[in-house]
């Protein structure tokens, strides 16, 4: 067995990871990255379904550390596909050499903390072994997916693909009796693309889900010399934003217009496209009439979209205010229920008895499938961390540590597990921010803690358990004070059985969240162990 001893090693090749390597190798230290996949790019590698594109703006979802970079790359269109994400990812590791720093197709199997070294030992399932003086685990908020627990699963002799792992080459499904399970923000994605080239969709839905259209564009040269000339401005709104982006709600109050007047900003957002729509008022995900407006539109559209009435009913989402789950954004989603190959089963009314050799058995008839594609999620915040044995110097384990929910200060330190800490996952902004400069404040954070420690003679560096528990109270607060609470999202862990509920994110806001880390520095890291 090889040992590597390094500064820092950093698990995970996306956004935040490869932006860990790049300033760690920037400040002089030793660092090593390690991805189970054969190339950079961490969720943007793996999800390469059809249809596969970001909800964030291209212009919002890039590195800004870097002004050179910013204006050589050239989006294309306003929301980017997944390949032309992985594209600019890959730019970033050619311009500033990082796959030197990489082992790829390399699993951590485990970390052990040596407290006589204050050291992580890490071992991988290729037989490497590295000695890290700090882990940085930027192993993502989704990319543990979850493989649902159906009776019959292994006996289907159809093909079978998962949006989350989906092949690097389309399969072709032409002429094919195609199923999809989940209609979360993957299946609304592909399933316009996959009902025009099946013979057959069939679309199996447990949960309806808000989606809006993206309204998608390409960026032509005026534009794109336009947002260049207005990128400082831009970023400087992104960052004093409360998602990472420049874009803010209506000023107006909705209770003080009348019918017209809301009807005329709600229209207004909606043609803003996807996610934005639920920025439409201040208080929509605070209070639950203005949250109705906003909902009582978007299932209008639906309606006007959908020309079978009993399937727009099975497609308006019942279950929550819109915009505790995320809304999704779509191309064509609504309109594809009206096309004469595809068809809708509402699993709360029909559900899935077992998977056959042939297909899907539900309580009411048979499913007849070639191929079965899973959109079915991940076990979000949490599953990539809880699925590595990781033991700290007092015997924690952070599967323990986080059995009823995941216990962290600030969001990257993480109670009795020293010297190691969690990028853009449970408690931080994260996944309701836009995850590339979420990525870019916390490491920033983060480098310049070590340098605190080095220039004070510490060793370590612990998250406090107190601290960690009034962190914690602090998320639970400001959560509860929203409509977000309502929702049995992924956001509260409510897809995956047995996990305790509770929401995950910090809902305070990007550049809230970024004040209260910056006072935790100003004060000497308070809320952290510090010692040798």
């Amino acid at each position: 067995m090889s040992t590597n001893d390094v500064d820092v090693l950093v698990v995970g090749a996306g956004f935040a990871g490869l932006y860990s390597v790049h300033r760690a190798h920037n400040e002089g230290w030793s660092v090593v990255g390690i991805d189970a996949a054969p190339e950079v790019g961490g969720t943007w590698y793996w999800n390469r379904y059809p249809g596969a594109r970001c909800d964030v703006e291209s212009m919002d979802y890039s590195y800004s550390f870097d002004e050179e970079l910013q204006s050589e790359w050239r989006w294309s269109e306003r929301y980017a596909t997944q390949p032309e994400i992985l594209s600019y990812i890959q730019h970033v590791a050619d311009r500033f050499d990082l796959r030197r720093h990489y082992q790829f197709e390399t699993r951590v199997t485990q970390a052990r903390f040596d407290e006589t070294a204050s050291r992580w030992v890490v071992r991988t399932d290729t037989g490497k072994e590295y000695r890290a003086r700090f882990l940085f685990l930027a192993t993502g908020s989704l990319s543990a997916p979850k493989i649902p627990d159906i009776a019959g699963f292994e006996d289907f002799e159809g093909e079978v693909y998962m949006t989350s792992s989906w092949p690097a080459t389309d399969p072709d499904v032409s002429g094919k009796r195609v199923g999809v399970i989940g209609t979360g923000s993957s299946g609304i994605q592909c399933i316009p693309i996959l009902a025009e080239q099946a013979e057959q969709l069939t679309v199996f839905q447990r949960s309806a889900n808000f989606s809006v259209p993206a309204f998608n564009r390409p960026v032509d040269d005026d534009e794109w010399e336009q947002a260049l000339a207005d990128y400082p401005e831009r970023r400087r709104l992104s960052w004093a934003g409360g998602a990472g982006s420049p874009h803010v709600s209506h000023p107006g109050d909705p209770l003080a217009m009348n019918d017209e007047e809301r009807r005329q900003v709600l229209e207004e957002w909606w043609q803003r496209g996807g996610v934005l729509f639920g920025k439409t008022f201040a208080n929509q995900l605070v209070d639950r009439k203005i949250n109705d407006f906003a909902r009582d539109y978007a299932v209008e559209r639906i309606r006007a979209i959908v020309q079978d009435p009993t399937v727009a009913d099975d497609l308006v989402p019942t279950d929550h205010p819109i915009g505790t789950k995320r809304i999704c954004t779509d191309s064509g989603y609504f309109e594809t229920f009206n096309r004469d190959n595809v068809e809708l089963v509402n699993l709360r009314r029909d559900p899935i008895e077992m998977i056959t050799p042939w297909g899907i058995q539900t309580a009411q008839g048979a499913h007849k499938l070639d191929v079965l594609v899973l959109a079915t999620g991940f076990d979000a915040m949490t599953g990539a961390l809880t699925r590595i044995d990781i033991e700290g110097p007092r015997g924690d384990r952070i599967a323990d540590t986080w059995g009823n929910g995941p216990l962290t200060y600030l969001g990257m330190g993480i109670p009795g597990f020293p010297n190691m800490f969690s990028l853009s996952g449970a408690g931080s902004p994260s996944v309701l921010a836009n995850m590339v400069l979420t990525g870019e404040q916390q490491v920033n954070w983060l480098v310049d803690l070590i340098h605190y420690c080095d220039e004070h003679g510490h060793t370590e560096v612990e998250a406090r358990l107190d601290a960690a528990k009034a962190w914690g109270d602090h998320l639970d607060e400001v959560a509860s004070a929203t409509l977000f609470v309502d929702a049995n999202s992924w956001y509260m862990g409510a897809n995956i059985e047995g996990k305790t509920r509770g929401f995950m994110p910090y809902l305070g806001g990007f550049a809230t969240y970024g004040a209260l880390c910056d006072e935790a520095r100003d004060q000497g890291y308070a809320g952290f162990v510090l010692g040798s």
